[in-house]
């Protein structure tokens, strides 16, 4: 007759001596705490995954408790865990006489001050990245932000980067350029490029032609020149000159109908949706732009860089990206 213990897991019979069970592996023997080792410990007495660490004795017992436990399952001490991916989320308040605050694992999440999401064609969020080091350039080519299927980036087209605790972009001499929406009115420098619907417009004061002669004498026929105040030249897809725009008045407004300058073709441009405005009164022209609550808003190409606020949206090629401070 075969002298042995029955295994309480499987039921195999397991020869005297022999502490694991030759079938399934559990642990057999006549000490009750070794059983009860053997047995799975309940759900509120299991670790994350995320938390488990190697085997450590216990404080109290001094017994081995394995598999990130967060209880002995001998005498019921708990048992503290610590694992680098116990990240705290908030900062700030003392931690209690005894115990070690937690640190941050690698200090991405107390570097990534902002992020950009992308915003699809139907004006709904995409994918977002988040800005957790220095510079993050984006374009069409090898970049953190890449977008390779957009021929209108640059390989490199922009940086966001933060200097003096701010979000910054810079224009990478771009061929594009970098576009900001407005918030409101914005004063700008003649020669400013906005951006309106899908119309790149340049603002210029309009000049005052020579009516000379040519060395034998001879004047220049064409149309006559009328008086003029501001002017707006059209750029085209491929660098090509489009409509010029000359106006005797001081504001202009911009939009799909019943405006100083129309375009009823473009989808995206509202009935009434931006405003140029000159203001001769001081010793230089003043001259502003001014979104008139458009749906997609109007948008002002920086030049160099510009500090960008919560809430921003920043247009790069045919993306558009809104910046949102964390």
């Amino acid at each position: 007759m075969d002298v042995g213990l029955v295994c309480d897991a499987c039921s195999a019979l397991t020869p005297i001596g022999v502490p694991q069970c030759t079938r399934c592996g559990s642990a057999v023997a006549l000490d009750p705490r070794a059983a009860k080792k053997s047995q799975p410990p309940p759900a509120a007495n299991r670790a994350p995954a995320t938390m488990q660490s190697t085997a450590a004795p216990c404080p109290k017992c001094g017994d081995l408790v394995t598999g990130g436990l967060k209880f002995c399952p001998s005498c019921g001490q708990r048992i503290v865990v610590e694992h680098m991916f116990d990240v705290e989320t908030k900062v700030g308040p003392v931690a209690k006489a005894g115990h070690r605050p937690t640190m941050m694992f690698g200090g991405v999440m107390q570097q990534a001050r902002a992020k950009l999401t992308l915003i699809r064609g139907d004006g709904e969020d995409s994918v977002s990245f988040t800005l957790a080091g220095t510079d993050h350039l984006a374009g069409r080519g090898d970049c953190p932000i890449a977008f390779p299927d957009d021929t209108f980036l640059s390989p490199t087209h922009a940086n966001f980067t933060y200097r003096d605790g701010k979000l910054v972009v810079v224009d990478e001499d771009s061929l594009n350029g970098v576009f900001v929406r407005i918030h409101g009115g914005l004063e700008i420098a003649v020669g400013t490029t906005i951006l309106v619907g899908e119309q790149v417009l340049v603002v210029k004061l309009a000049p005052t032609p020579e009516d000379l002669p040519d060395a034998e004498g001879t004047y220049f026929s064409a149309s006559m020149v009328r008086p003029a105040s501001l002017e707006v030249h059209q750029h085209l897809r491929g660098g090509v000159a489009g409509w010029v725009f000359r106006l005797n008045t001081d504001v202009i407004t911009i939009g799909r109908e019943a405006n100083d300058i129309n375009f009823p073709e473009d989808p995206f441009i509202s009935g009434r949706h931006a405003e140029l405005k000159l203001d001769s009164s001081g010793s230089a022209a003043v001259l502003s732009v001014t979104d008139l609550g458009s749906r997609n808003g109007t948008f002002v190409r920086i030049t160099g860089e510009q500090v960008l606020k919560h809430g921003d949206y920043v247009f790069l090629g045919q993306q558009l990206l809104r910046v949102e401070i964390v």
